[in-house]
């Protein structure tokens, strides 16, 4: 399936007004960024007009139909550095088609601590205390797959090709930022599996260990080893863990429908 990005301000201005969640993701809620190197990311979710959902035109704007809205301090193709911002804004739909799947990034506004909460209405407080109904054993998959493909990038192209960072390569032998992300998939997967929630910033002693991997004070083989043992853990709770098989698509239907019914009579 593929999704329309916006980034013009009519569409700025729609989910200035509907976005009923938005907070800090990235490095920078999982208390793994480097200070001075990292970027600032943030995501939102919108409940977006009625035109946009169950219509066909868009407030004059022709044949639209909204799935996210994008903001970057850097042009397209550039890339992000300290001081810059990566915002994007889901339609509430395409969000909870998203989540449903456990996409370990689309999930984190469930588990964000509320100092990372940059905007919440009682609609965003709503769905954040019904993460129950969205989280399945479908995130282990997913948390299984982003691990095994940061680790393949790193693996398979150790000269940097398929990465924007071959600074990092060049000072440590490896993308640490690769294997950051790698090991932390593997830690949070592994919590979210056994617990049914995600530590936001990640719990010491792993907050550290990969920010010391991160800066170059672990090897490359020492991340491929414990992402070795955490993809094995991984493995092994997905058919045995607590939470369901699929995620409950009743409720969700149900919920979403009354969201959006009360937002649009609003």
């Amino acid at each position: 399936m593929s999704w329309t990005k916006h980034s013009t301000p009519e569409f700025r201005a729609i989910t200035d007004s509907t976005t009923i969640l938005r907070c800090q993701v990235g490095s920078g809620v999982h208390g793994t960024n480097i200070a001075g190197t990292d970027d600032r990311d943030e995501m939102g979710i919108c409940v977006e007009p009625a035109d946009y959902v169950i219509g066909l035109t868009g407030y004059g704007l022709g044949l639209e139909h909204f799935d996210q809205y994008v903001f970057r301090t850097q042009p397209e193709g550039a890339r992000s550095g300290p001081g810059d911002l990566d915002l994007t804004i889901y339609g509430l739909r395409k969000w909870m088609r998203l989540a449903v799947t456990g996409n370990p990034t689309v999930l984190l506004p469930l588990f964000v601590p509320p100092e990372e909460i940059v905007t919440i209405t009682p609609l965003g407080e709503d769905l954040r205390g019904h993460a129950d109904m969205i989280l399945s054993r479908r995130a282990g998959d997913r948390f299984l797959g982003y691990l095994r493909a940061q680790r393949d990038r790193m693996v398979e192209h150790p000269d940097g090709k398929r990465t924007n960072r071959p600074e990092l390569i060049a000072k440590y032998g490896f993308d640490v930022k690769y294997a950051g992300h790698m090991v932390r998939l593997g830690v949070q997967g592994v919590e979210l599996l056994e617990t049914g929630r995600i530590t936001l910033p990640m719990p010491e002693p792993w907050r550290a260990w990969i920010v010391d991997l991160r800066q170059g004070a672990h090897t490359r083989d020492e991340a491929l080893a414990v992402a070795a043992d955490l993809e094995d853990r991984l493995e092994r709770l997905i058919p045995t863990c607590d939470l369901p098989d699929e995620p409950d698509m009743g409720r969700v239907n149900q919920w979403l429908v009354s969201a959006y019914q009360s937002t649009w009579e609003a």
